[in-house]
């Protein structure tokens, strides 16, 4: 038997301040609120990305370190980091190169969630 996916993705994420959180995530990445449901302490975003939204989820410690990293593609990753720069986001080193490949930057929500910002490159690159 084989799997039959549909073509959508929900990363979740838990973060410790539910308001906090989406303010970061709608007025930094741009993400835009689908539902909450206070009851459960959850909330949903779109992400931008067709299919792919980001699901929130209320704890009382978010753990550090370990655990998938939402890695998001970008047109222009130094456009990305002087976004990042602009609203005092905490980030990981410079952007990294692998020529040929990818451009990347780690940075990290208000919990300590860690995620990327990508840029694919081509060969000349």
């Amino acid at each position: 038997m084989t799997l039959a996916y549909l073509p959508e993705l929900t990363a979740s994420m838990g973060v410790t301040d539910m308001n906090a959180s989406l303010s970061w995530y709608c007025d930094v990445l741009g993400f835009s609120l689908l539902n909450r449901v206070d009851e459960i302490g959850w909330a949903e975003l779109s992400t931008g990305v067709p299919g792919v939204t980001l699901g929130l989820s209320q704890n009382e410690k978010v753990a550090v370190g370990g655990g998938a990293t939402n890695v998001w593609g970008v047109k222009d990753i130094d456009e990305a980091k002087a976004h990042l720069d602009a609203h005092g986001v905490k980030q990981d080193g410079d952007i990294q190169h692998v020529p040929g490949m990818v451009k990347l930057i780690t940075f990290y929500d208000p919990d300590g969630n860690a995620m990327m910002f990508a840029q694919t490159l081509t060969a000349e690159d």
